[in-house]
């Protein structure tokens, strides 16, 4: 036994009419087959075999599986029955179900199997539910079919109205759109079914507003109904649309929302001026940049539509007058572009035009984008003060050797108000501030400058100064003007050599020689420019060596007339020069050129010039003894701090040998690291054993304890001739001792320290390898010699002499 799945109905022609009445049955049959196979086996032999086949036709059997929803009967609603055909009505089988809603929801009698819903279901909750049925044996409780699953549909109706869910809707359209332009899409949802019947299916409508705007019947779409939306008009519409289901049919249930639609701005309006003229005033007086009036031109648009931009349309006004646009109010400003006179033109007419900036070329039809308007403004008088001619300042000359109280020029102003009226200059006519040393004078009535001081061009070839006029009826009317004063070059200082010239030549230097080219300076700027001329000084006219070359540009060179130079007889020249410029009156100087003469190679590449000098002139000049004198002074404290760096170095030097002498008296018989052991004893003192300054002046009294000197010493003292004399250890320990002694603040460097004592009753015979009783040595220290340079000097020191060795 198996179930079978649903079969999925069809909708088709008829039987829509079926769904429609909710007789739609969902059949399911199963069929089991079952095959068996016997054979027949007899005393242990095959004898025959039967293969035979039995289809057994069993199954569950359900007739009905579909609820309607929103059930309001009072009796349970039968849902439908489950059956099996093995079921022969004698009450054996138990027919049970399980899974959702089984035993709540839905209940099954147990003998018949019919199945009824106890509840009220709602198909937008849950539109099905799957269970599973079971055929048990009453008595055994077994099953007797396999469990097989089914599903009970929850039968949908037309309960639920549309909605629109995505309100509220809020949309915009350009105003004067086309009729048919997309506005916005509103969109309702039915919970219902939608493949069930027209329940889910939804229309729209336009409930209010329909004069100006259609919806689309099935998607919703808002489009306009007219082509003339005037924002200006009607800046925003109301709009109810109705959504309806079951396609609009008589019976359906419907909703509603409500659509906002704005119409936004174009600019469609051109700029108006409410006035054709306004009348302003000004002052004459009143200074540039300064606003006349404000006039405005109105936009029925809004946005960046009514933004517009001014400008004045006649000639005369835009020279006069400047128009400006605030940003903030839209309005003109007018204001002054140069200074207005009421004496020349009372009355001034200024066409202003106001200009859309943002024009849309679709509306140019509907006429032009700009207006105009009349401002007239009105000039009244004030009293100036007194205007100087010319206006931008004067410009005076004068000659730098002018004398005092000379005439420098006139400067004149007079009254704009009045013809004729007098006008004077106040006694501080000239600014101080400009002219602080008070070089000019200026007269209070005439306005005469004249000069106060001697003129010097060289100094200030240009005096700025500022005047100050006054009208005599009114002191507060002052007006200043600047005059510029030039200040006429007169030849008044001589020509002078550019720089100090120095050349080089070689002595082999050949007759005709170039050797250096030489230019001047004039602190003066003639008229008719400089000329300059050149020649040798008086005290040079017998001059054979060099000749002057006048180049007729302003500069000269220098020639050799001779060849054949030496150094070493003479190595420097002096040659004067005299410059002569052109006048009037001409006035001349004298200038140096030194030339050294070197020696040079083959190539005549300058190798090495002497520095003796042989001067033409009879005397040096006051630069070149300056500068020997420097020369020796630095020489001189060259050699003084070379003097003092030495004897702070030897002062430094023997410090340092004086701290470091320590008198040390060290007896070497311990076992220590031998030459190598620089921490406890100076191993200098050791190197230089027997160099004693004591010893020299004679012998000691008394000589040293043999006892306590290493055996191979004991060999030397007691032997002939060569052997040391350490008796002046005695008298040199002695004398140190008492200078110990003596001084009781310092303690002393020196010691004297005996390692051969090793106590009392020490069971311990003598660790030293150096002293002993005996006359010779018990151990054999002649290894040593075999440790290498760094031991040889302790080697010496143990190791025995053959006396035949040290007699050869």
């Amino acid at each position: 036994l198996r179930p079978l799945p649903l079969m999925p109905y069809l909708r088709l022609g008829a039987c829509c009419m079926l769904v429609a009445l909710g007789l739609l049955h969902c059949c399911g049959r199963g069929w089991s087959e079952t095959t068996r196979t016997s054979g027949i086996a007899m005393g242990g032999t095959k004898e025959q075999e039967l293969l035979s086949h039995d289809r057994v036709k069993r199954g569950w059997v359900w007739n009905q599986f579909f609820v309607v929803e929103e059930y309001t009967g009072t009796e349970p609603l039968y849902v439908g029955k489950i059956h099996t055909d093995s079921d022969e009505g004698e009450g054996n089988i138990k027919y049970t179900i399980s899974g959702q809603g089984a035993g709540t929801i839905f209940i099954i009698d147990e003998l018949t199997g019919d199945i009824h819903a106890t509840e009220r279901l709602d198909r937008e909750e849950q539109s099905f539910y799957t269970l599973k049925a079971q055929a048990r044996d009453r008595l055994t409780n077994e099953l007797l079919e396999s469990e097989s699953e089914f599903v009970i549909k929850v039968q949908d109706i037309n309960d639920s109205e549309p909605k629109f869910l995505e309100g509220p809707y809020i949309g915009s359209v350009a105003e004067l759109s086309q009729i048919g332009t997309s506005v916005m899409k509103v969109t309702a949802s039915d919970a219902d079914d939608p493949t069930y019947g027209s329940s889910a299916r939804v229309v729209y409508s336009v409930l209010d507003g329909e004069k100006f705007f259609t919806v689309d019947r099935q998607t919703g779409l808002i489009r306009t109904a007219v082509a003339d939306l005037d924002r200006e008009t009607q800046d925003r519409y109301e709009l109810v649309v109705k959504a309806t289901d079951m396609a609009g049919q008589m019976g359906g249930l419907s909703g509603s929302t409500t659509v906002t639609i704005v119409i936004t701005d174009v600019n469609d309006n051109p700029p108006r001026f409410p006035q054709k003229m306004y009348q302003f005033s000004v002052s004459e007086g009143a200074a540039v940049g300064t606003p006349v009036g404000r006039v405005i031109a109105t936009d029925a648009d809004m946005g960046e539509n009514t933004d517009m931009s001014y400008l004045i349309k006649d000639e005369e006004g835009g020279e006069l007058f400047k128009v400006t646009t605030d940003g903030n109010t839209q309005e003109a400003v007018i204001a002054i572009k140069k200074p207005l006179d009421f004496e020349s033109k009372r009355t001034h007419n200024v066409v202003v035009e106001a200009v859309n900036k943002h024009v849309d070329p679709r509306f140019l039809e509907l006429g032009s984008f700009r207006d105009q308007t009349i401002v007239r403004v009105s000039v009244t008088d004030t009293d100036e003060p007194p205007v100087f001619h010319p206006a931008d300042g004067a410009t005076m000359e004068v000659q730098e050797d002018a004398r005092l109280g000379a005439l420098v020029g006139t400067v004149t102003a007079k009254d704009p108000d009045m013809e004729n009226a007098p006008v004077r200059y106040g006694a501080f006519s000239i600014d101080p501030n400009t002219d602080q040393e008070q070089i000019f004078h200026i007269d209070p009535v005439s306005g005469a400058i004249t000069l106060g001081k001697v003129l010097d061009r060289e100094t200030a070839g240009w005096h700025n100064i500022t005047v100050t006029a006054v009208e005599s009826d009114n002191i507060s009317q002052i007006s200043h003007s600047s005059v510029s004063v030039r200040i006429l070059d007169v030849n008044d200082n001589p020509p002078e050599l550019a720089t100090p010239y120095e050349a080089s030549i070689c002595e082999d230097a050949k007759p005709g020689q170039l050797i250096h080219t030489i230019s001047v300076v004039d602190r003066d700027e003639p008229q008719s420019g400089h000329h300059f001329y050149f020649t040798l000084a008086p005290e040079a006219t017998n001059n054979r060596h060099f000749t002057l070359w006048d180049v007729k540009d302003n500069t000269a060179g220098i020639r050799t007339q001779r060849s054949g130079f030496n150094r070493h007889e003479q190595n420097v020249y002096l040659l004067p020069i005299l410059v002569v410029d052109s006048g009037p009156p001409a006035l001349s100087s004298t200038g140096t050129l030194t030339i050294h003469v070197c020696g040079c190679d083959p190539e005549g590449a300058i190798q090495s010039c002497n520095a003796t000098a042989y001067v033409i002139s009879t005397a040096l000049s006051p630069g070149a003894l300056i500068a020997l004198l420097v020369c020796m002074l630095i020489l001189i404290v060259l050699v003084l701090l070379i003097l003092t760096l030495k004897r702070h170095r030897k002062g430094q030097r023997m410090s340092e040998d004086e701290e470091d002498m320590r008198d040390n008296v060290i007896k070497y018989n311990d076992e220590g690291g031998g030459e190598q052991d620089t921490q406890a004893y100076d191993m200098s003192a050791l190197r230089n054993l027997y160099d004693f300054p004591e010893a020299k002046s004679g012998s000691s009294e008394s000589g040293p304890d043999l006892r306590m000197l290493p055996q191979w010493i004991h060999g030397r003292v007691s032997g002939d001739g060569g052997a040391a004399d350490f008796s002046v250890f005695k008298g040199y320990i002695c004398k140190k001792v008492e200078q110990a002694d003596a001084d009781l603040s310092v303690p002393p460097y020196d010691s004297f320290q005996t390692y051969a004592f090793e106590g009392t009753s020490s069971p311990a015979l003598s660790l030293s390898s150096i002293h002993t009783m005996s006359a010779t040595s018990e151990q054999d220290f002649s290894y040593l010699s075999d440790w290498g340079p760094r031991f040889r000097q302790l080697a010496g020191y143990y190791v025995p002499v053959n006396p035949e060795e040290e007699g050869s």
